[in-house]
């Protein structure tokens, strides 16, 4: 067999297993309150096995440190009315983890979500158990490059997911799976 041919079949079962990995993924949201990656104050998760939405999870979160600034709040409305009895990352975290157990993670903005995730991990001492992080919005760059932008809501509706509550976390979580499913 050529040096191209087993390259070629090798690239092949990459492609093939991506596919079917990306049937089987977790996307995830995050708001937070103030400019701090800590400062997760709500999270939103959609399940996805074998392309279907099979759970969703959404809750509100005490925020760490514990303000909101004027920038944040008025994206997403939320305030210490809102989280103020909710519970702290670790007790939402563990309603998560079985949900996500052996998924990949899905955010539109891998890299906001992602760092969230990680720094609230810190914050508690929590030990992270590095997951696989895949992002719908460089998906889209890559191949929807006539889009007048990649924003969540923009290529959302480009794949005809109506996106009527943009900045809840479970809301942008469900557009994300929903983009997922086409780009990844």
């Amino acid at each position: 067999m050529s040096n191209f041919a087993s390259r070629s079949r090798a690239w092949l079962s990459h492609v093939a297993l991506r596919v079917k990995t990306m049937r089987d993924f977790a996307a995830i949201d995050f708001e937070t309150a103030n400019s701090e990656r800590t400062s997760v104050c709500s999270v939103g998760v959609v399940v996805v096995r074998d392309g279907r939405v099979t759970d969703t999870f959404y809750s509100l979160i005490q925020p760490e440190p514990n303000y909101y600034n004027y920038w944040c709040q008025r994206v997403h409305g939320l305030g210490h009315e809102d989280t103020d009895d909710a519970p702290v990352f670790p007790d939402v975290w563990a309603q998560i983890e079985p949900l996500i157990e052996g998924l990949p993670l899905v955010a539109h903005n891998k890299s906001f979500d992602e760092s969230c995730l990680k720094a609230v991990f810190r914050c508690y001492q929590m030990d992270y158990p590095d997951y696989d992080f895949y992002c719908t919005c460089q998906a889209a760059k890559r191949q929807l490059k006539q889009l007048p932008n990649h924003q969540l809501h923009t290529v959302a509706a480009y794949c005809g997911f109506d996106l009527r509550n943009h900045h809840h976390a479970l809301a942008d979580a469900e557009a994300c799976a929903h983009i997922a499913l086409q780009l990844l």
